[in-house]
């Protein structure tokens, strides 16, 4: 069964190693990644999200064990973000949604993920400390995305992260531990949400070595960080890519 499964999706998982590689390097999960290598398999879309998800928690583990020993977490400035994210993205997971409107709402999500990433060279804020915290602020932008990360099957990393450059939250360097951090714990209360869910299915054969795949992709790409590569080229390639998958999708759900 695991052979014929290796067989049947080799391309998917080597794209997950890839992709795992590439996003660990830049502090992110890859679940918008994930989700658009899935939507294109034909696989069932209320087994997409928990794959997505189960990957986010296994690639960013190693970015947030790394982060917490380098002292790149401010507690403080985190709580209020997951404050409201995390009870949040688990009734996001736990909606029961259907296929078409989970298919629209994933094209619009990826579209805006490809367009933050595309801009996020014009957004980085500056390396000085900003200890100014805004609480309700940053409850909002918690709660917000982690409903949609929730519902969408992401960690919501690329959403926050722009945000938080925009606003000057920080350096950068927190703001990537931030973000490891909020999809880290986004991912597991999504997962929560969906695994209540009656309708919560999963197949454990594919996802069992695509988790394999991605934490060995995920332990190279968080050691390697950006010396091999430039992040900005990264993240524009990889724009690029999530924008296309979106549009496909939408316009095969939307006309």
């Amino acid at each position: 069964m695991i052979l014929e499964t290796l067989f049947q999706f080799w391309h998917v998982i080597l794209l997950f190693f890839v992709v795992a590689i590439l996003y660990a390097a830049v502090g992110f999960g890859g679940g918008s990644s994930y989700l658009a290598i899935l939507a294109l398999t034909g696989i069932a879309f209320t087994q997409i999200r928990a794959t997505a998800l189960l990957c986010n928690i296994v690639v960013v583990s190693g970015n947030v064990f790394l982060f917490y020993h380098q002292k790149k977490l401010n507690w403080k400035k985190i709580l209020p973000l997951i404050l409201f994210s995390i009870p949040l993205a688990y009734l996001g997971g736990y909606l029961k949604i259907s296929q078409q409107f989970f298919f629209i709402l994933l094209g619009f999500t990826l579209l805006f993920a490809a367009i933050t990433m595309w801009v996020s060279k014009q957004i980085v804020s500056s390396d000085e400390e900003n200890s100014n915290s805004k609480p309700i602020r940053n409850s909002t932008f918690g709660g917000i995305t982690g409903f949609i990360s929730g519902m969408v099957g992401i960690g919501g990393g690329i959403f926050l992260a722009p945000l938080l450059h925009l606003t000057n939250w920080d350096t950068p360097k927190k703001i990537a531990a931030t973000a490891s951090f909020f999809i880290l714990v986004n991912s597991i209360a999504g997962l929560l949400g969906q695994y209540s869910n009656p309708d919560f299915i999963i197949d454990w054969n594919l996802t069992s070595i695509l988790l394999i795949t991605v934490f060995i992709g995920g332990q190279i790409g968080s050691r390697i960080s950006n010396n091999y590569f430039t992040p900005i080229q990264l993240k524009k390639a990889t724009a690029i890519l999530i924008a296309l998958v979106s549009l496909r999708i939408l316009w095969k759900y939307l006309f």
